[in-house]
């Protein structure tokens, strides 16, 4: 089940209906999609929180998150990193062929006036130099490339490392 601040106890066919309303509001709008997870370890469980924002550059979004507990702490960095990814791909396939098709029909008929659409997978993970999950992002950003979607990663994930980070504390 999702939520947002609004609402609670939505199904995955609510989420997408509120997408698909958002979008429809404005058809020449530029959207971007975008689906990202983040972990907090806590005394005696792993939270993980999955966020869906489609947003409409310059011109608000609509977001909602989904809360997953892991009934024990995961340490090991590259076990919750491949956990977060996995959540990440499960909720970006329930963006179907005929979904994903729904909402670029919505922008088609504007492409010519600037309209666009954009499916991004958000990781929380980094490549810096002093980021120790940098070893993980070749690995993490092949698994949302071949899902066909465009993977994000630290500074431009904000999905996973800010707005979903905000509700796993």
């Amino acid at each position: 089940m999702f939520q947002n601040l609004q609402k609670s106890h939505m199904s995955f066919e609510t989420v997408f209906d509120h997408i698909i309303k958002f979008m429809r509001l404005s058809p020449r709008g530029n959207y971007r999609l975008m689906i990202g997870t983040d972990s907090q370890v806590h005394p005696s469980s792993t939270i993980f929180i999955t966020g869906i924002v489609i947003q409409n550059a310059g011109k608000g979004a609509w977001a909602c998150i989904r809360k997953e507990i892991v009934p024990r702490r995961m340490l090991q960095i590259h076990e919750r990193i491949s956990k977060e990814t996995s959540l990440t791909e499960e909720i970006a396939s329930l963006f179907t062929k005929e979904r994903k098709d729904a909402l670029i029909n919505i922008v088609l008929p504007f492409i010519y006036q600037g309209a666009s659409f954009t499916m991004e997978g958000h990781i929380d993970i980094g490549s810096g130099m002093r980021n120790k999950t940098r070893i993980f992002v070749e690995e993490m950003v092949s698994r949302i490339e071949s899902m066909g979607i465009e993977p994000k990663i630290k500074p431009n994930s904000f999905v996973a490392s800010h707005y979903a980070n905000r509700y796993t504390k």
